[in-house]
């Protein structure tokens, strides 16, 4: 990789950090925000839950708009708008207002995370797998050092700190991303000449819409059922509305000319279609984890918040560890052995927490969590360069955006799992039970990444440089 490549891929790091530093943050601050605006844990929690639900709707979008506008301008704006959320939140008179900063925050980040594995994908053709590795390292350190990070920033300035230190972060990703990334030489922008009404063709506002109703009624009707603990019928009214306008989503876009997101183009290249399942259930099982340990420690084990912290340190620097040597494997291999071998590591993780009781030594927590965070080491890489290999560039974006919403419809279910199968309060036995439900899912994702097979689109050479 030269130099130019390098400060290119630290521009875009830079950037899409943001997106999991602000949604692993916010975890340490739930109880600090109940007390300064006086609510309950089930309206605090929705300052989690906006944001997963904001980030796995404008991913897409975003993705869709690059596909159109350009990349670098997408880029560029969203570092703005991360930069006015930052600076608009702490000042949130009340809950409310907080809670559309952080929607606003997770549109920003959701942009540049969006499109700036698209950008990679475009404008870096060597050694692609290395720059992937280097991407996965930004990823899976801001989201180790998130709950650390924010434990420290609270204790000492409170809780607005946690969205002033963006800053930073904005500001030297924006001066490098002005300078490193190149204007988008072969993305279909829209002429000054077109129609307002061509325009809403070419955009598919339509689709857009429907994708973006359906897809919260669906999540609010089953995030409000968790809250309260029972489906009533306004939950399911809710659900169903948001079915329903999937449902019409997709026939409006097997029809339109120019989709938001191409179903046709997905069913001729069904390995994305693939990557996307296997990505959803990745992050199902590793949030669940993610989640589900510390109450393990907290509530069984009668582990401190800071000994948590430290333990859980164990899962975020693994999966740095594995980053680099996942890139250097998937650069000489592919993605399938790398994907192989993250399965089975989460397979032997998973049935390990079966047989923890509640007197299991800390190293064994720790050699499980050291086994669950190299093997999201080896999958943040190794699928990312699967959906490379399995999407076409010309729609590089909204796939780029379709597979982080997977991520975080994945972080969504993981959260109901654990709700349904907890109930009102964890306990050790639903811990176990929720070890045997991650088992299965390790097993599933053995299965498929034993039977799948990438197209090579790949190390196809651009033409955008």
């Amino acid at each position: 990789m030269n130099s130019r490549s390098r400060w290119l891929m630290i521009s875009v790091g830079l950037g899409i950090l943001l997106n999991p530093l602000n949604s692993s943050m916010i975890s340490v601050a739930i109880a600090r925000l109940q007390h300064v605006y006086s609510i309950d844990f089930t309206a605090v929690s929705w300052i989690v839950f906006s944001f997963y639900i904001a980030s796995a709707i404008a991913q897409p979008i975003m993705g869709k708009a690059s596909d159109v506008f350009g990349r670098r301008k997408i880029f560029l704006a969203g570092l703005v708008v991360s930069l006015v959320s930052s600076i608009l939140a702490p000042f949130s008179p009340n809950f409310g207002w907080l809670i559309v900063s952080r929607i606003v925050q997770s549109i920003g980040t959701s942009m540049l995370i969006a499109v700036g594995t698209a950008i990679v994908r475009i404008h870096i053709t060597e050694k692609q797998a290395d720059a992937l590795a280097g991407l996965s390292i930004f990823l899976s350190g801001a989201a180790a050092i998130g709950p650390f990070a924010g434990g420290v920033l609270i204790q000492w300035w409170d809780w607005p700190a946690i969205f002033l230190v963006n800053i930073p972060f904005v500001v030297a990703s924006f001066i490098l991303a002005w300078k490193m990334i190149p204007n988008d030489g072969s993305v279909a922008t829209v002429s000054r000449d077109m129609s307002f009404r061509k325009l809403l063709g070419v955009i598919d506002v339509p689709g857009i819409l429907l994708f973006a109703v359906g897809l919260i009624a669906f999540l609010v009707g089953l995030l409000s059922a968790k809250s309260s603990g029972h489906f009533s019928m306004w939950n399911i009214i809710v659900v169903l509305t948001g079915l329903v306008a999937l449902g019409i989503f997709i026939r409006h876009e097997l029809k339109t000319v120019s989709p938001f997101i191409p179903l046709r183009t997905f069913a001729k290249y069904p390995g994305m279609t693939w990557v996307n399942i296997q990505y959803l259930l990745v992050n199902l099982l590793y949030y669940s984890l993610f989640f589900g340990i510390p109450s393990y420690l907290q509530m069984v084990r009668h582990v401190s918040e800071f000994q948590t912290g430290i333990l859980m340190l164990t899962l975020g620097l693994s999966s740095i560890v594995a980053s680099p040597i996942a890139g250097k494997w998937v650069g000489k291999s592919g993605p399938r052995p790398a994907l192989i071998v993250s399965s089975l590591l989460m397979v032997v993780g998973a049935v390990w927490i079966v047989t923890w009781t509640q007197s299991s030594p800390v190293i064994s927590v720790c050699l499980a969590l050291a086994a669950f965070g190299f093997s999201n080491g080896l999958n943040a890489v190794s699928m990312q360069a699967a959906l490379f290999k399995s999407s076409p560039k010309e729609i590089v974006g909204v796939a780029s955006g379709l597979f982080n919403t997977s991520r975080y419809l994945g972080t969504i279910l993981s959260s109901l799992l654990t709700g349904i199968i907890m109930g009102g309060a964890f306990n050790f036995t639903g811990f176990r039970l929720l070890g045997v439900f991650l088992t299965v899912i390790a097993l599933v994702l053995v299965f498929i990444s034993l039977r799948l097979r990438y197209s090579e689109q790949l190390d196809e050479p651009s033409t955008s440089n």
